[in-house]
């Protein structure tokens, strides 16, 4: 039975590196969409709006599977469920809203970079078993390097609309995702990507109704903020919560949370698809940069977390 073991370990990891490959392509526009939808709403609209139509995405497949979102220990799993909705949604979404109205994007892309490297921090005293190693942490600041050098030619070319308040929103949105990411594998882990999706885009809803009420009458939605919405929702909310769930089962906190490393690059990908968007020599160097941080820290730091995340594979 052993023989077994590592070739269906190595089959869950690669899926879990191919879900990160999708889940960087879909939330790679992120940036673009919010920046179309907040001309046209407030930052709390905008995340009521995405909760909802990701809500309603993940209710959608549930019935079309035929899974009932209240399976047993649903009761007791109320409060990780709150926390999910608080740090994994309300906070950074409506962190990163609120700061790209007076930050560039590309700024932002750079602060939401800094989630591995608080998710490695926290990971120390939150989820011992998966603590990175010194390479991991290297990997992790070798990353964030990467995606400065990527955006660097545009953050010099253009001026910062920078303010402290901005900056600080989405900084702190950052670190709000790696807290999000360990309780996820602290007290979720053997959860249903499916149903913990659910759960934290709608008990996000009523957090984000209750500030977003006093804006709502002043929205003016057009095309473009419409479709950003329901993009932002549908897909970068309903479909990649599947996605990155899976990774942290399958990953681990960590390493799943790479994937903000790897969101410039696939932001370069969609501007020279879509918009013929020239790659340059300092994209290219930001790529490899970034990829390599990405190697260093997915790197397992031994036998025994390699074992602990075979143990957690997703439900």
């Amino acid at each position: 039975m052993g023989g077994y073991v590592a070739p269906f370990h190595n089959h869950v990891m690669r899926r879990g590196y191919a879900a990160l490959a999708l889940l960087a392509l879909i939330w790679g526009a992120s940036f673009l969409f919010i920046k179309l939808a907040v001309q046209d709403m407030s930052p709390a609209t905008l995340v009521l709006g995405r909760a909802l139509f990701g809500a309603v995405t993940l209710g959608v497949i549930l019935a079309a599977r035929r899974q009932t979102p209240f399976p047993s220990g649903t009761r007791q799993r109320l409060l990780p469920f709150v926390v999910m909705a608080v740090f994994g949604s309300a906070l950074p979404w409506f962190g990163i809203s609120f700061g790209e109205l007076s930050i560039s994007s590309g700024l932002a892309s750079i602060l939401n970079a800094t989630t591995p490297l608080w998710t490695a921090i926290l990971a120390t005293w939150v989820t011992p078993a998966e603590r990175p190693s010194g390479l991991n942490y290297l990997g992790g600041a070798i990353g964030f390097l990467g995606t400065g050098i990527l955006l660097a030619p545009d953050l010099i070319g253009q001026p910062l609309k920078a303010t402290t308040i901005g900056t600080l929103a989405v900084a702190a949105a950052a670190a709000s995702y790696a807290v999000a990411a360990l309780v996820q594998r602290r007290r979720l882990s053997g959860v249903s990507p499916l149903q913990v999706g659910f759960w934290q885009l709608t008990l996000t809803i009523p957090l984000a109704l209750a500030v977003a009420l006093p804006t709502i009458p002043s929205t003016q939605l057009h095309a473009a903020s419409i479709a950003s919405i329901i993009a932002l929702g549908a897909g970068g909310s309903g479909i990649a919560y599947l996605l990155y769930y899976y990774m942290m089962n399958t990953l681990g906190a960590t390493r799943a949370t790479t994937v903000t490393f790897l969101l410039p690059l696939t932001a370069v990908f969609w501007g020279a698809t879509l918009l013929h968007e020239a790659i340059t020599i300092p994209i290219v160097a930001g790529m490899v940069v970034i990829l390599l941080g990405v190697y260093l820290t997915s790197r397992p730091r031994g036998r025994r977390a390699a074992t602990v995340v075979e143990g957690r594979g997703a439900a």
